[in-house]
């Protein structure tokens, strides 16, 4: 890796970079990153960056919490070491590249907070047993003007949803994107003007799961440096107001054996995919707890919302948490994917990608009953139709969302001890701060975070 990070900050100097961006996202899925000048790479790639161990206790407003033992004091470092095969020069900020980190102990051991880590390990596990996942984000988000308090008052186009004259107003920002994230090896399947206020979409084609958490992040650095060349800022936040669409960033999932796609099926999976998808169902709320985590996450869930706010599945349904997506002649073999909607920027994307996997190789392995799909919104039903059918609200705040979290192994042990008590805690110190504002007041405090 020495010679290859020396390589690469040898080219980067000739075209005119200055540094390198060593980025990785927290517990509360808000980018962090340190500058290393291009000189100092192949150092950086060898014997890391020093950083804090507390970052892994940042709340979602910078404070730092010592609820969690493990990290309980101001001492101590970690090494963040650059993935150098990730490296990439951004081309919306020429002067400077960017790459992903692994954060090793100051030794070079793994870290237990490293949340990549957590990923792979999942990955590797599947590889174990014969699986290979893919995965890729569509990731929702709204535009203002620069300097803006908020989206709802000067929003940034003026709709009609998913017409081509709300982004007239954009066009070079939309032809910077389109530029940018071509340049940055990222592949984008779609952007249009989204459903919400002043909103857009894309979606990041699939690639193997750790790509894709990577990808997540180098598409948000992306986006900000466009929007700003622009005179625009960009919210990711889960909620921009009270009884607005909020923006999610759906999580797609595949799974494959031996080439074999396990989620085909003749409009619903079967065997082992079935048993995929009903892993997922299983154990949603506690999935939730990762994918959806800050308090405007349990905002966002409302039923007629197209976000997911009960536990079920559908076909093709977006009010459901779970959208099965079956393939077809049209668009060919192994296209089937389960879309997970209760996921937004306020989540680090390699643990949800990490427990999403988890539950859907639990779910492979002991292949949990599989209820019928559901094509409407039972957010309209009457309790005891819920009831019927198994329909239960998902966590609607932290304390839910905890209670959930820890009443499942299987994705309470994926992050294991140090990192859950880590997010854990974090999470507790987000809901401290929460209790003593209004919603309004809260939707502010995240608006710009991620």
């Amino acid at each position: 890796m020495t010679k290859a990070a020396s390589a690469a900050a040898k080219d980067f100097a000739a075209a005119g970079v200055g540094g390198v961006h060593l980025a990785w996202a927290d517990n509360n899925g808000i980018p962090r990153s340190r500058i290393v000048p291009v000189a100092g790479l192949a150092d950086a790639a060898t014997r890391g960056v020093g950083a804090t161990s507390l970052f892994a206790v940042f709340d979602s407003h910078d404070s730092i919490t010592y609820r969690h033992a493990g990290l309980g004091t101001p001492s101590g470092d970690v090494r963040l070491v650059p993935v150098v095969e990730r490296l990439r020069r951004l081309a919306g900020q020429p002067a400077l590249a960017w790459a992903p980190v692994r954060q090793l102990t100051r030794d070079g051991a793994p870290w237990p907070y490293c949340q990549r880590a957590v990923l792979e390990a999942q990955v590797a596990e599947g590889a174990k047993r014969g699986l290979e996942f893919r995965a890729g984000y569509e990731l929702e988000f709204a535009v203002a003007p620069a300097g803006s308090l908020d989206v709802l008052t000067v929003p940034g186009h003026p709709g009609p949803a998913y017409s081509p004259h709300a982004l007239v107003g954009l066009d070079g920002f939309v032809g910077a994107l389109l530029h940018d994230f071509e340049a940055n090896g990222l592949r984008i399947g779609q952007l249009h003007a989204e459903y919400g206020v002043a909103q857009l979409e894309l979606s990041l084609a699939p690639t193997d799961p750790v790509s894709a958490a990577d990808d997540q992040l180098l598409a948000r650095q992306t986006i900000h440096a466009a929007a700003r060349v622009h005179g625009l800022a960009v919210s990711f936040a889960p909620v921009i107001g009270l009884g607005a669409a909020g923006n999610g960033w759906h999580l797609h999932t595949s799974v494959r054996r031996e080439g074999r796609h396990l989620l085909d099926g003749d409009g619903r999976p079967d065997g082992d995919g079935a048993g995929y998808l009903a892993g997922l169902l299983r154990d949603l709320p506690a999935l939730t707890a990762i994918t959806a985590p800050s308090v405007p996450s349990t905002l966002r869930l409302r039923p007629g919302y197209f976000a997911g706010a009960y536990t079920f599945w559908g076909v093709e349904n977006r009010e459901a948490p779970l959208r099965y997506v079956p393939g077809s002649a049209l668009l060919g073999d192994g296209h089937a994917n389960v879309e997970l909607k209760t996921s937004d920027a306020s989540a680090n994307p390699y643990l949800a990608l990490a427990v999403v996997l988890a539950a859907g190789m639990a779910g492979i392995e002991d292949a949990p009953a599989l209820p019928e799909p559901i094509g409407e919104d039972p957010g309209g039903w009457p309790d005891e139709d819920r009831e019927a059918r198994g329909v239960r609200p998902l966590p609607a705040n932290p304390a839910e969302q905890d209670a959930a979290l820890v009443a499942s192994p299987r994705i309470a042990g994926v992050l294991g001890d140090e990192l859950l008590g880590a997010f854990r805690a974090v999470r507790a110190s987000d809901a401290a701060w929460a209790a003593e504002r209004t919603a309004d007041e809260i939707i502010a405090a995240h608006l710009w975070r991620y």
